[in-house]
């Protein structure tokens, strides 16, 4: 006797060798086993319980053999819409298949989602699933406890250019500048810590807008120039090296409180390293902007912080507390 979750089990497992199938033609009994991470044995057995099943399987011997399905053969995933299925790719597209040990259940996920969807529709949505990239691994990025709001008819109309392929007209209000207009050709979405990114390109020179400082957006009918096939996580590492290799960024050794721990880091680029220290306060490595960023975050912090290098940092935000306390002596 099998258990109901042996079952339910051997279920899936008959439903992905399907697809597998259906999707890549014919495979081998150790391909097979491979992909499902079961022996050959146990495919050899579920290839007999799919023919006794009506399922039309057929090997072919041979040193160049293997299984296959006859022609025309396909299954099909009831009630799942066009936008449900792009949800669910996007959700693999970043590193999901390494998230709590779900690679292979993920893998059969998406398998049975490219599947379900008719076949005009199979391109357009897994060329759509490129264009979004969820939460890349990468440390140069600062780790954030808080998300973005971003505007929910910004997001759509971002969105819906980005899949479509149409250039785009936002007006967005850049740190410390008045807001303005501008129209870019959009190339993807990026998610990290609950941030949104939009990437880009203006006038072909490359472009990152955080969406929560997009006031509005508009799709335009014009076509975007931007490559066919993209690669996310390859573009957004490269920009994110460039970025916080720019020559006016600084980066500043930190003693915090880590009650403040959150404040400092929604303020700051990225940061490298972290630990306690003896008394209980966090020491950080963070990058900042450029030094005046730095000094205006750190002042913001008052005793909760202490900038301990660069030396110049220290001497400035030294002076300008000297300043303050001369301001406010009592004038007897």
């Amino acid at each position: 006797m099998y258990s109901c979750t042996t079952l339910r089990m051997r279920a899936d497992r008959l439903v992905s060798l399907v697809l597998l199938l259906r999707r890549r033609g014919q495979l081998t009994s150790t391909t097979l086993a491979r992909e499902l991470g079961v022996s050959t044995r146990t495919v050899l057995r579920d290839i007999e319980a799919l023919s006794a099943a009506g399922v039309p399987v057929y090997a072919e011997r041979g040193r160049q053999g293997g299984f296959a399905l006859l022609p025309g053969f396909r299954t099909e995933l009831t009630g799942l819409n066009h936008d449900e299925a792009l949800a669910l790719l996007t959700a693999g597209s970043g590193h999901g298949d390494q998230v709590f040990g779900l690679g292979s259940a993920l893998a059969s996920a998406m398998r049975k989602v490219v599947d379900a969807l008719p076949e005009t529709h199979r391109a357009t949505a897994s060329d759509a699933a490129r264009r979004f990239l969820v939460d890349p691994e990468t440390d140069l990025l600062s780790r954030r406890l808080g998300g973005d709001e971003v505007l929910g008819t910004t997001m759509i109309e971002v969105r819906r250019a980005v899949l479509a392929g149409h250039r785009l007209r936002i007006h967005y209000a850049a740190t410390d500048q008045a807001p303005q207009w501008r129209t870019v050709d959009p190339i993807g979405l990026v998610t990290v810590r609950g941030r949104v990114y939009l990437l880009a390109t203006r006038d072909g020179a490359d472009r990152t807008y955080r969406l929560s400082r997009v006031l509005a957006a508009e799709e335009l009918p014009e076509a975007a120039q931007r490559p066919h096939q993209v690669d996310l996580d390859r573009i957004w590492r490269e920009r994110s090296a460039r970025f916080l290799s720019g020559s006016d960024h600084i980066t500043v050794l930190i003693r915090l409180n880590p009650a403040r721990r959150e404040e400092l880091l929604d303020t700051a680029l990225a940061v490298r390293a972290e630990e306690p220290d003896a008394d209980g306060r966090l020491r950080l490595e963070v990058t900042f902007q450029d030094t005046r960023h730095a000094e205006w975050a750190l002042w913001q912090l008052g005793t909760d912080a202490e900038a301990l290098a660069p030396k110049s940092l220290r001497i400035s935000l030294r002076d300008r507390a000297a300043a303050m306390a001369k301001r406010y002596e009592d004038p007897a």
